[in-house]
């Protein structure tokens, strides 16, 4: 099949196999010139391990410290009529250069919310891992079945207290209009923190710890972005800002009931980068896209993998990790700069549909989106018959 991108809104709905693997080696390849992380990590749990944050952190840690990963997602498999997801294609790009690399790694694909699961993975864990040193908690689902009472529950993404209306770069017309979305009453915004919050995580950790498969020292740390003035209305001050509020006291809470393992529990801040869930939330194209513009301009930009391996290499296996006000591993420092703030702040203020190219990078933004599916990626022929079926070794 010859595969060319299918665009809806702010979700592509097919991918590329050839790609999705290109990518994956892309950033593989940024890992390995980095060199050996000193003191990294040797046994890790990734919890949504097949996209953004956390297929980086999977792959910081398999290249950059001979890691073994065990990788939970939940992805959908190609048909000889249809792709599967990206995140299928990842993981199998993946396990191909961990096989080639001679690293032990090993995947499930299901539902990391349910207790079945859980139990699956530290099945695995004790056949093959003994006991794991660092467990990273990067998923990003809008909804959830609690796996004690059997209720599912949706998320929202909408302001808390009152309704907003704010600038908008529209991707589907590629104008910049407004946008406006009503306040969240509060059973939204309790269903948001039950699926966005830290429960599950805090769940993770106390079925790990309670089957004695936490390493001593053992460290876990879950994503955050949490932004400045800009994004706050519909992020940080928002719906999801609530539920991201709801890590720091799973953070704690994880912290105390493995006291006596020393374990050490963290939220980490990271960029603004473009992922499928960032692609979906009201104003964070037009802010991402200039936010590259300033970046790119000052040379710090950076994408998933280069932030990760940021926050490995300078705060999660460092002797001086870095913290922001709040406690948090702080990995957007750069963006968070008041000059770098202001700038982005000028460019929302004056751009529209006429400026967009001129004042922001949205064709970066655009060609970011596009490699989330395996598109818009160097070397690719994408006039090729490609097999939409790959096979995700080791998938217990």
């Amino acid at each position: 099949m010859v595969i060319k991108p299918k665009i809806r809104g702010f979700i592509c709905t097919n991918a590329h196999p050839a790609g999705c693997a290109a990518h994956v080696e892309e950033q593989i390849a940024y890992v390995k010139q980095q060199g050996e992380l000193k003191d990294g990590p040797k046994n890790v749990l990734v919890i949504g391990a097949s996209t953004g944050y956390g297929l980086a952190s999977r792959i910081t840690a398999a290249f950059g410290s001979g890691a073994k990963t065990l990788g939970i997602f939940f992805e959908k498999e190609g048909t000889e009529k249809k792709t599967a997801s990206a995140g299928w294609y990842n993981t199998a790009a993946f396990q191909n250069a961990a096989d080639k690399a001679g690293l032990w790694s090993k995947n499930i694909n299901g539902d990391a919310f349910s207790t079945e699961l859980k139990e699956k993975a530290i099945e695995a864990i004790k056949a093959d891992m003994g006991k794991v040193d660092l467990i990273i908690y990067s998923l990003a689902s809008p909804r959830r079945t609690d796996p004690k009472t059997g209720e599912t529950h949706s998320s929202v993404l909408k302001p808390i207290g009152e309704a907003i209306t704010t600038k908008n770069l529209n991707t589907s017309k590629r104008v910049i209009d407004e946008v406006s979305v009503e306040a969240a009453n509060e059973e939204e915004i309790a269903n948001t923190v039950k699926v966005m919050g830290g429960e599950d995580w805090e769940l993770w950790l106390d079925a790990l710890k309670q089957a004695d498969v936490l390493a001593d020292k053992f460290k876990t740390t879950a994503y955050t972005y949490i932004g400045k003035e800009l994004t706050w209305p519909i992020y940080g001050h928002a719906t999801i800002g609530k539920a991201k509020e709801d890590l720091d006291r799973a953070a704690a809470a994880i912290k105390a009931s493995t006291a006596a393992l020393n374990g050490e529990a963290y939220v980490s801040s990271l960029n603004a980068v473009v992922t499928q869930a960032s692609s979906a939330i009201p104003i964070m194209p037009l802010y991402i896209s200039a936010l590259f513009k300033v970046t790119k301009e000052d040379g710090t930009y950076e994408g998933t993998i280069e932030q990760i391996h940021g926050l490995f290499n300078e705060s999660l296996y460092s002797d001086s990790p870095r913290f922001d006000d709040g406690g948090h591993l702080f990995q957007n420092y750069k963006e968070l700069e008041e000059g770098v703030q202001a700038r982005i702040q000028h460019i929302w203020d004056t751009v529209d549909t006429d400026t967009i190219d001129a004042l922001t990078d949205y064709e970066g933004y655009h060609n970011e989106f596009l490699k989330l599916f395996g598109f818009g990626v160097d070397g690719v022929d994408y006039d090729a018959d490609v097999n939409t079926i790959a096979e995700i070794n080791n998938l217990v």
